[in-house]
Parts: C-alpha cells; sequence; structure tokens
C-alpha cells in the first residue's frame, strides 16, 4: 500500500488521539513536531515507504544548523522514531529507518537552578505585606493578590509542575484534610500532603473568595477573566512579583520544585521520598539533586570547615 507521508500522519494522528489516548500536551507536541518534519524539503510528497535513514540524518544535521536546543532535538527525532515505528507495526513499511541508525543525542548536564532562601523570605514578605495593605477586602485588588499567594505557596509547598498545578481541580484538593491529588506526566497519580497551617490559611482563603467561579467552571485557579489560570500567566505573575520585590535574579515556576527538593536533600530526607513527591518515575531523575546537593556541601566546607583556623 503506497502511502504518502501527508496521509501516514493523519493515520498516526487518530492512533495518538483514539487508541493511545495521549494528553492534549503530548499530542500537541508531536504535532508540531511532524509538522515541522513533512514541511521539510518536499518530505510531505514522499511515500513513507521511500524514507531511509539519509531522509532523517538529512533533518536532523538542519535542526543543529538552526540553531535549536539539544533538548528540542532529541524530543523531536523521538517524535519521528514513535512516527516510523507505528508504521513498521502496522505493516505500512517494512521497517523503521530508525532501526538503520545509531543515533544518540546526549543532553548536556545542567544543574537545576534554585531559588536563594535569602530571595525567596524576601518575595513571600513583600506578597504578605501587600496583601495586608490592601484595605478593600472585597475589592478584585485583593481577591487577585490572595489567588496569586495561594499559588506560589501551592508551588513550593507540593513541588508541582505549573501545568499540574493550572490543571487542577476543585475535587483534586482536600484543603480541610491536607491534601493534593495530582496527575503528572503520563497521567500518573500521586497525593501531596498539605502540612504548613500557613499554606493551608492561604487556600482556604482564596477557595472562599473564589468559591462560586470553581465550582461553575470546574477549576481550581481562575484568572481574572473568569476562566482556567494559564501556566503563562503563572510565569508572568511570578516574574512581576520578583521584580516587585526588588529580586535581580530571575525566578521561574518551576524553580520553587528544585527549591523544594534540595531543601528536603539537605534536611537529610531520603532521595526515594523526594521522587515520590516529585511525581519522577525513574530515580535517576531525582539524582540530579544529590549534585546539587554535593556543590552545597562544597561550598560549605570551603567555607565554614574549621581546618581554616587552624595555623601551620
Amino acid at each position: 500500500m503506497e502511502l504518502k507521508l501527508k496521509d501516514a500522519l493523519v493515520v498516526f494522528n487518530y492512533h495518538c488521539v483514539y487508541e493511545k489516548n495521549l494528553t492534549d500536551k503530548t499530542l500537541k507536541a508531536y504535532s508540531i513536531d511532524l509538522d515541522q518534519f513533512r514541511e521539510y524539503n518536499g518530505f510531505n510528497e514522499i511515500l513513507v515507504q521511500d524514507f531511509t535513514k539519509h531522509h532523517i540524518k538529512e533533518y536532523i544535521k538542519v535542526l543543529y544548523d538552526k540553531g535549536l536546543k539539544v533538548k528540542s532535538i532529541k524530543r523531536k527525532a523521538g517524535t519521528l522514531k514513535t512516527f516510523f515505528s507505528f508504521l513498521e507495526f502496522e505493516d505500512l513499511i517494512t521497517v523503521s529507518p530508525f532501526k538503520k541508525m545509531k543515533l544518540s543525542i546526549k543532553l548536556p548536564q545542567t544543574l537545576p537552578k534554585t531559588i536563594d532562601m535569602k530571595e525567596l523570605k524576601r518575595l513571600f514578605k513583600y506578597l504578605y505585606t501587600y496583601k495586608d495593605s490592601v484595605e478593600d477586602k472585597s475589592s478584585y485588588e485583593y481577591k487577585y493578590i490572595v489567588r496569586d499567594i495561594a499559588v506560589i505557596e501551592l508551588l513550593f509547598a507540593t513541588g508541582m509542575r505549573v501545568s499540574e498545578l493550572c490543571n487542577l481541580k476543585p475535587s483534586n484538593i482536600n484543603i480541610t484534610q491536607g491534601t493534593v491529588h495530582i496527575f503528572g506526566k503520563g497521567r500518573k497519580e500521586r497525593v501531596i500532603q498539605i502540612c504548613n497551617p500557613d499554606v493551608k490559611k492561604s487556600l482556604h482563603e482564596y477557595f472562599r473568595l473564589y468559591k462560586n467561579k470553581i465550582v461553575e467552571i470546574n477549576c481550581f485557579f481562575i484568572s481574572k477573566f473568569g476562566t482556567k489560570f494559564s501556566e503563562d500567566s503563572v510565569r508572568y505573575m511570578v516574574t512581576k512579583f520578583r521584580k516587585l520585590s526588588g529580586i535581580k535574579t530571575k525566578i521561574t515556576p518551576h524553580q520553587f520544585r528544585h527549591t523544594l527538593a534540595t531543601g528536603l536533600l539537605e534536611e537529610s530526607v531520603d532521595i526515594r521520598y523526594i521522587q515520590m513527591i516529585l511525581g519522577h518515575s525513574s530515580i535517576l531523575t531525582t539524582q540530579i539533586y544529590t549534585k546539587v546537593n554535593s556543590k552545597q556541601q562544597k561550598k560549605i566546607l570551603a567555607t565554614k570547615h574549621p581546618r581554616k583556623h587552624i595555623y601551620t
């Protein structure tokens, strides 16, 4: 059966949506990667049976030449490998071109960036001071700062990803019991305890102010437009308060996750508990934080070790 790339992509999309039931985020990533591939150099009209490893090598070289990040190139290559493996499994091609390749795209190892505790204290102090300064407790200004505090408190309390936070539904949070039911990557579930009273208090007040809208749209965090609070809105909000509080260093929502993980490790929490809290499927992913801890250990030993007081 002769099948052009553009037609094979329709078949693959049906498989991803209705047979694999992939998440919207995964479907969007696949769509972006495969659209870029088919739009390159007339690939759209090529029969899938005619693709060889030379087409793949040519395309990957172009991605490098365009200056894409290695992480993006690795993802796009992975998407293509999944696509051609599907075609092979469905007998739409004899063999995947990736079977004839020794492709190894290694990511440069970068340590996760954390938020300095002094800056974190400064941020929280600014947020609560600002909240207390709003005189009209029924104003939109007060409602927004209450929501923003609840968002930042929950990010740091649980270490959840910003996408996980924005997709929370009211049924996922039991404020009274202090639990959050999180659906992570690949729809993996985990339950995190909320133990800090300030975090619970911020969530209670937020829910009281937004309860009707939360129930109406079945989403826990609400934007000023009465819709689901978006990931971009969370990033913008964190940046805004970082600047207003006078913090010069860049802060992202994801850094609250890194800061929690490294903080727990420095408190000698077993790495497997940290793995569970963060929702990592592999302990290898969590072990990156041990290297951050080693960096901190080196700093401590270099500056605090009593040997420096012994002169010879």
